[in-house]
């Protein structure tokens, strides 16, 4: 990839890092506190232990995403950035503006996601 091409996805990157770290997902605890009101009968538990679940999901896909933003960052920095992680071809263009910390390309995307849909069932 040429220079301005890693600049606009080093913004692109940044970028994303700036929304996931000033967003409210990562800092928010208003979700993770169950009130003394909130236990009153077992469907208010039940409802409360889902909300946290779903917050705790949420925070942990954020994460991730920003442990990969870092990594596509130093890749950038290194000069492996854009190319598959299995084959070394290139990773297509749209697929790094739809997605710029991508590791692999689409082919073996579709593969890994086959293989972790298999896992889960």
């Amino acid at each position: 990839m040429s220079k301005i091409d890693t600049e606009k996805f080093k913004t692109l990157l940044l970028e994303h890092k700036m929304r996931i770290q000033n967003g409210t997902i990562l800092t928010s605890k208003d979700d993770l506190h169950i009130s003394s009101d909130d236990l009153a009968d077992e469907s208010d538990i039940a409802s409360n232990v889902i909300n946290q679940h779903v917050s705790m999901n949420m925070r942990h896909r954020e994460l991730n995403k920003l442990r990969a933003i870092n990594e596509a960052l130093y890749r950038i920095e290194n000069g492996g950035y854009g190319h598959c992680e299995e084959c070394d071809d290139s990773i297509g263009m749209k697929r790094l503006e739809n997605q710029p910390w991508a590791t692999l390309c689409i082919t073996h995307a579709e593969e890994f996601e086959r293989v972790q849909s298999q896992k889960a069932v």
